[in-house]
């Protein structure tokens, strides 16, 4: 059958996509979202699958345009720095930015719930067990399966938003017809999810204001703290080999590994061998993609564009600066889905797609290596206390990231530059790395002195 009306269609119910209906829908469009998978508000998530999500700046201005950041903040636990955990049991605290500033753990289950709650208040119409089969980018004819019986059905849209993740049909489609061209890179390394139940009392069981992480250099543990006083673990591990996944499949294994590894968090999880068997080992990849869009009909948003690897916390984000970067490329089109928005979102959204991925797979060695570095924590402090000092004109990468919507790959090249001024001036004024007892707000304004700061 044929429909006669020609929605806006958003493949994907996930977070992009229902935010992204939900900011459509308000302006009086007709949007239809189509979701292969069950109402996740009328089911049972299973764990192991998730990993927490660290809501930052990019993140929570797409929340703030769509109106639902006052339902979804009281979500969160904010993290305002992270607590690092030595195989001797000793702590560290790093602050992930200045005074006041946090990034907020959430579950993707709550955050989804509450877009799709926001779509279908705005007026989307929300259809489940419906895949995508095929998109005609030319047409805007999109067809559809009912998973339940099987029937196809034919939609002639107006446009088609593919939201629908890095094995996104909507893509696939695009990809076949010739419109662009994809790769995906699967790493090495897994992960698996556990839990840390709260105390008797509701309480935690570890610091509740801080993202843990227990480094260990080609491995490494992370906690996020969730609002209902547990934490949420994942194991970042090379799947294959001597010490990966395939090698500590039993319990008993796993159990010996973390005793090494992991002993204070192991402590904590009284059925750790339970846990351990139910829940899966997932795979690690990331995308890239030639262009995010075909013709004048179809783009795409999020993981199906540039799925990334968790570990900068910006694949949320990310996504959801897309749906913001659109709404304001409409504004600027009138309101109008034409070619010329479609390249222009390309344009602005694939150079900084590109940037966040290589960050992350950078920010993976430093989570579970430098961190535990002294000479690169004391490379830290100096870059803070230059931040204090000039907090416009030297900015750290992770706060450009994470607590500015300056654009991933502006961020990334003023990084650069800082890092090339930084090593210079520090050897102007002989400072070596290896003296971690120096004092960091002594030697900035020497620095500051001893060379301009790049423009």
């Amino acid at each position: 059958m044929l429909t006669e009306q020609r929605p806006v269609a958003i493949v994907g119910a996930g977070l992009a996509g229902s935010l992204l209906a939900a900011l459509l829908a308000k302006q009086g469009r007709q949007v239809l979202i189509v979701e292969r998978r069950r109402d996740l508000r009328q089911v049972v998530v299973a764990a192991g699958r998730s990993i927490n999500l660290a809501l930052s700046t990019r993140g929570i201005t797409a929340l703030q345009l769509a109106g639902v950041d006052d339902l979804v903040l009281p979500l969160c636990v904010e993290m305002p720095g992270r607590l690092m955990h030595a195989p001797s049991g000793a702590l560290t605290y790093q602050p992930y930015g200045s005074a006041g500033q946090s990034i907020r753990s959430v579950s993707r289950r709550d955050l989804n719930a509450v877009l799709l709650d926001a779509a279908e208040a705005a007026g989307a119409s929300l259809r489940f067990e419906t895949t995508c089969e095929d998109l005609d980018p030319d047409s805007g004819m999109l067809t559809l399966r009912d998973a339940a019986s099987g029937a196809l059905e034919q939609v002639a849209c107006d446009f088609v938003v593919g939201a629908d993740g890095a094995n996104s049909a909507v893509r696939i489609a695009l990809r076949g017809r010739g419109h662009l061209t994809d790769v995906e890179t699967t790493l090495e390394h897994g992960y698996k999810e556990l839990n840390i139940t709260p105390n008797d009392d509701g309480s935690f069981r570890l610091e509740r204001a801080a993202l843990h992480i227990w480094p260990r250099g080609d491995f490494m543990l992370i906690a996020l703290p969730n609002p209902g006083g547990d934490f949420t673990l994942t194991l970042f591990l090379e799947v294959a080999g001597a010490r990966g996944f395939d090698a500590i499949a039993e319990p008993a294994a796993a159990r010996a590994f973390f005793e090494e590894h992991f002993a204070d968090a192991l402590a904590l999880m009284p059925d750790f061998d339970e846990q351990w068997a139910a829940r899966p080992v997932s795979r690690l990849s990331y995308l890239h993609t030639s262009t995010f869009h075909a013709g004048d009909r179809a783009l795409l948003v999020g993981d199906a564009a540039h799925a990334v690897v968790p570990f900068y916390g910006q694949g949320m984000n990310a996504s959801f600066e897309d749906c913001t970067i659109l709404m304001q490329l409409l504004d600027a089109h009138e309101g109008a889905f034409s070619a010329d928005l479609c390249r222009d979102y390309t344009a602005a959204r694939k150079p900084n797609g590109d940037a966040i991925c290589a960050l992350a797979l950078g920010n993976f060695i430093e989570m579970r290596d430098k961190v535990a570095s002294p000479s690169f924590l004391f490379r830290k402090r100096i870059e803070a206390a230059l931040h204090a000092l000039e907090p416009e004109r030297f900015i750290p990468l992770y706060t450009m990231v994470t607590f500015s919507n300056r654009p991933y790959a502006e961020s990334q090249e003023r990084a650069r530059r800082q890092d090339g001024w930084l090593d210079e001036a520090l050897s102007r004024i002989g400072c070596s790395l290896e003296q971690t007892d120096q004092d960091p707000a002594a030697i900035a304004p020497r620095l500051l002195e001893s060379l301009p700061l790049p423009h």
